[in-house]
């Protein structure tokens, strides 16, 4: 085996702890996103760019650590915040760091993949989905059935951080036009693009 594909090999492993993290790396890499503060800066960021209300209801699709889930927790004072995510490592110590917010019944955390939503007994006010796009398995197809959750008026926030070598301010730009075509075939409309100047993140805001 080359040394070129012995590193792809890595490269692919570690890609998909960071898209399903599984077994004691993954708990190692929940860690990791739990602890990074540009991790803790840009889910404060996202969340911003929802304005979220205080009864508000949301939902988080692949929520991770779950830095994003306590601010969601934190602004929606009087509504609810719903999370999923498909990897149970992650599921876990989320669970445990909203532990008070889910005893008082102010945020549900449920181990399920966004092809496979759950039931919500009324439309969402807002969805938000940070670093996750990349890696559902039909995007627009998921895409239109999460449109399908929000109340007329509703908004969806997706961001994307590219992480491959040498990205550039050019590679973000690409990521907000692919996102927002993306948004675009499954019927969102209004969208306007964000940009924090965290290494390259790019934000996609559509008002549906």
């Amino acid at each position: 085996m080359t040394s070129t594909s012995l590193k792809r090999r890595v490269t692919t492993k570690i890609v998909g702890q960071f898209g399903c993290p599984h077994g004691v790396p993954g708990r190692l890499v929940g860690w990791v996103m739990a602890h990074r503060a540009s991790n803790q800066q840009r889910s404060l960021w996202v969340v911003s760019l929802l304005d979220v209300q205080p009864t508000d209801r949301v939902l988080e699709v692949g929520f991770g650590p779950g830095l994003a889930i306590a601010e969601l927790a934190r602004r929606a004072s009087q509504g609810h915040v719903y999370g999923i995510d498909h990897s149970d490592a992650t599921v876990r110590p989320t669970r445990k760091r909203n532990a008070a917010a889910i005893r008082a019944q102010r945020v549900t955390l449920l181990h399920t993949s966004v092809d496979r939503l759950p039931h919500f007994d009324m439309p969402l006010d807002a969805i938000v989905a940070v670093n996750s796009h990349g890696f559902w398995p039909h995007p627009t197809q998921q895409l239109s059935e999460l449109r399908g959750l929000l109340r007329p008026g509703g908004r969806i926030v997706l961001a994307s951080q590219p992480r491959c070598v040498g990205a550039t301010a050019d590679t973000t730009a690409r990521a907000g036009r692919n996102l927002h075509d993306r948004l675009s075939q499954a019927g969102f409309t209004q969208a306007r693009v964000e940009t924090l100047p965290l290494a390259v993140l790019s934000g996609e805001v559509v008002d549906g």
